[in-house]
Formats: C-alpha cells, sequence, structure tokens
C-alpha cells in the first residue's frame, strides 16, 4: 500500500546579502538543518537587475560540503584551487566537493536573468576530509525526460531507470528539475528512507496535506513527511521545481561561514589553518 509523502514544512526563506554584496534569498540555513539533513543550505537567486549580483563571491574557502550550482539562466565565471576555471551558463550545473579544503571563487556576468540556486550538501564524518573534487555538468549532459505532462531533468541520481550525469560519491542524493504543465498531474516514488523536499522556481504547485491539499507559491521550499510516494497538481500557470532527495546523515554539525563539521574542535583547527596558510592538503 502507497503511503503519500504530505506537506510537513513550508519554508520561504529571507532576502539576504552574500559574498562581495550579492542579493538572494536564503531559503534553508542553520535553522533548518535538523529537518532538511543532508541538505544544510539554499540559496535562490532571480534578478534581470545585473546590479544585484555582479559583485559576486570573490576567493572564499570550503571543507566539510558539496556546494551545487544549478543555473536555469544566467552566466558565472569561476575559479578553484585545484586550477579549474571555466563558466557555467543556461542549464548547467556545478558540482563541487570541498573536502578537506578548497579556496574557489564564483563571479555572475551581467545576462537577461540570473536565475538559478546553490545547495550545500552535508558530507558524512568519514569523508569530510576527503580529496577536493570539482565537476561541471553541462546541460547537454543532462537527459531531457518527456514524461506525459511533465518534462524532468536528472541532475544527479535518476528518474525511470534514466541516470543523470551525476551518482554522487557519498550521500548520493536526487536533483531534478521537473516542470509539469498547467493544472496536471505528477506523481513519482520516493525512498522511504531519505528525506525530500522541493522548491518551486516558477508557479505554483498543490501538495497532499491533512485537509484537501495546500496550493503552494513560487519561490517557496515543501518538505514533506516519510513516504514511498510524492504526488502534486501544477496550478493555473504550471510549475517548474527542483526535488532534492537524501538520507539523512544525523550526525553532529558545526558550522562556521562556509566550513561545516562535526565538532566545534574541528570547526577550529580548520580557521587556525587558514590563519596560518595550511588549510589546502595534498590529498591521495
Amino acid at each position: 500500500m502507497e503511503n503519500l509523502r504530505k506537506i510537513r514544512r513550508i519554508v520561504t526563506g529571507s532576502p539576504a546579502t552574500d559574498g562581495a554584496g550579492v542579493r538572494l534569498v536564503r531559503v534553508l540555513g542553520h535553522r533548518d538543518v535538523r529537518d532538511f539533513d543532508p541538505f544544510l543550505l539554499l540559496d535562490a537567486f532571480d534578478s534581470t537587475k545585473p546590479d544585484d549580483y555582479i559583485r559576486g563571491f570573490p576567493w572564499h574557502p570550503h571543507r566539510g560540503i558539496e556546494t551545487v550550482t544549478y543555473l536555469v539562466s544566467g552566466l558565472i565565471e569561476h575559479g578553484d584551487s585545484l586550477g579549474n576555471k571555466g563558466t557555467i551558463g543556461d542549464g548547467d550545473c556545478q558540482w563541487m566537493t570541498a573536502g578537506s579544503g578548497i579556496i574557489h571563487q564564483e563571479m555572475p556576468k551581467p545576462a537577461a536573468r540570473m536565475l538559478g540556486v546553490q545547495l550545500w550538501v552535508n558530507l558524512p564524518a568519514k569523508d569530510k576530509m576527503t580529496k577536493p573534487v570539482y565537476r561541471d555538468l553541462g546541460s547537454k549532459d543532462i537527459p531531457v525526460i518527456e514524461d506525459g505532462t511533465a518534462t524532468v531533468r536528472p541532475v544527479c541520481g535518476s528518474y525511470k531507470g534514466v541516470q543523470g550525469p551525476f551518482q554522487g560519491d557519498y550521500v548520493r542524493p536526487q536533483f531534478l528539475d521537473i516542470a509539469v504543465q498547467a493544472g496536471a498531474d505528477f506523481s513519482m516514488p520516493t525512498d522511504t528512507e531519505s528525506n525530500v523536499f522541493v522548491y518551486l522556481l516558477a508557479g505554483a504547485a498543490r501538495f497532499p496535506d491533512d485537509n484537501t491539499g495546500k496550493l503552494v507559491p513560487e519561490k517557496s521550499a515543501v518538505l514533506f513527511s516519510p513516504g514511498d510516494k510524492l504526488q502534486l497538481q501544477a496550478g493555473p500557470a504550471g510549475v517548474r521545481l527542483l526535488l532534492l532527495s537524501g538520507r539523512p546523515l544525523g550526525e553532529g554539525i558545526a558550522w562556521g561561514g562556509p566550513i561545516v563539521m562535526n565538532t566545534q574542535e574541528e570547526l577550529d583547527l580548520a580557521f587556525r589553518e587558514l590563519d596560518a596558510g595550511t588549510f589546502i592538503k595534498s590529498v591521495k
């Protein structure tokens, strides 16, 4: 018997400024880590005004997490301490495992519309100090699955047996970009052991709750109760959303800015190493 996932929490976040002055909405943050485990942070940006974002995110460190930058539209130049550099554009994803430590920068360029998200995925304690890795998942590498009244793009994980360009090395999350036509129903199975949430990029959708179903507007994140099936009905203008699913780690969290470890001692050590110039490790 199917166990339908219902609305557990709806989060709209709050306006924030980060980097050198980038205006964004911090949808998920410190207050949400227990409920959304293994996901730590979700920043959303949607602007037609370059002054909102062109100051960018100059060189800064990360340790203990994976950062995932997904652009629906826009252009971002990037570089890191591994020697990687390049650009991500419409439909591209940058998936970076910071591991033991990396220093990078992300500098958006003027575009007709800058629309996308940055997601932070926590790393298990045993993998916090793994070797840093950068992955460029181009739009051409992400399958486009036409499924009736829905279009699904698996960025990470799979959908109906079609694998995305990355499967995850540690948490192995599922990351789907889903568009559903106006008024249409959509459903899919979900892993019963995973936390599942969606972020509505555009449009609205109705999800099951304890009453007749709640219509949730765009720019909202919806966390669901446990279950083995997700179901929704797109609003009158359709809906485009990101679905994130991952099994919780249930581990301690010590979070200081761009670094997330398991204990305060580990966090303090990371910042001492930053000061001493020993933050970047040589990991074989």
